[in-house]
């Protein structure tokens, strides 16, 4: 039942409603080829091992002014679903929100059972076009789809996010077909365009893994507003 986590943050403001502690727990399926967190995608590099309990203690240290509730990121958290589900079962009976940081790849009974728990999933689509998705993540898109449908099944909040990345997710077509698609789901209430930035770079050299996008530079503000401008004429929140 004990966690394994990479990290924390004590003053989250962008995963989630208002000011949020945010655990990083360790472990991905997912080999992003502009990951800002390598270092979470191994198990075995967890920096803490924590029981629910313990992490609720270190969230109850800085509850004074961490009134946003509490964000489980990763790596890809749900790997870890036991963990979850009894850290939040506690946060709710604290009356404290709960989001979950996801990539939408796993969708099984347990997941299910955290859903219940959770009060916002922030789901990230990273690309609409199936082979692109594989080539970007190293995974099916599939999985991920289908965790969207759930949640609309359940009318889960869900926040999306997509990271716009130069020569990668920026496609004009490809565009217009993640908005087509996710706009017709209701339970949406935002979307975050993420503008690509080489802030890891050290992060991969460190862990000797070759970083394929050392030469792609950050999107300009005019494809910024371009994706956003297409998000928009689709009717989504951006």
């Amino acid at each position: 039942m004990n966690g394994l986590i990479h990290s924390f943050e004590t003053f989250g403001t962008k995963d989630g409603p208002g000011i949020r502690f945010v655990l990083f727990m360790q472990g991905c399926p997912l080999r992003c080829m502009y990951c800002h967190n390598p270092d979470t995608w191994e198990m075995c590099n967890a920096k803490y091992e924590l029981s629910p309990q313990e992490a609720f203690h270190e969230i109850e240290k800085v509850k004074a002014f961490v009134r946003g509730g509490v964000t489980v990121s990763g790596g890809e958290p749900l790997l870890q679903a036991p963990f979850i589900l009894e850290l939040f079962k506690i946060c709710k009976g604290h009356n404290i929100h709960t989001a979950i940081d996801t990539s939408g790849i796993l969708l099984n009974e347990q997941v299910k059972e955290v859903l219940n728990y959770t009060d916002l999933v922030l789901l990230d689509i990273k690309q609409i076009n199936p082979e692109k998705y594989k080539t970007l993540t190293g995974a099916a898109l599939e999985p991920t789809l289908k965790f969207l449908n759930y949640l609309a099944s359940i009318n889960k909040a869900v926040w999306l996010r997509y990271v716009l990345v130069p020569d990668y997710t920026d496609d004009e077509q490809d565009l217009i077909e993640w908005a087509k698609y996710t706009s017709q789901f209701k339970n949406v209430e935002r979307v975050d365009i993420l503008p690509f930035h080489q802030m890891a770079t050290h992060k991969w050299e460190e862990l000797n893994i070759k970083y394929k996008l050392k030469d792609i530079e950050p999107p300009s503000p005019e494809l910024r507003k371009k994706a956003e401008a297409i998000f928009k004429s689709y009717g989504l929140p951006v």
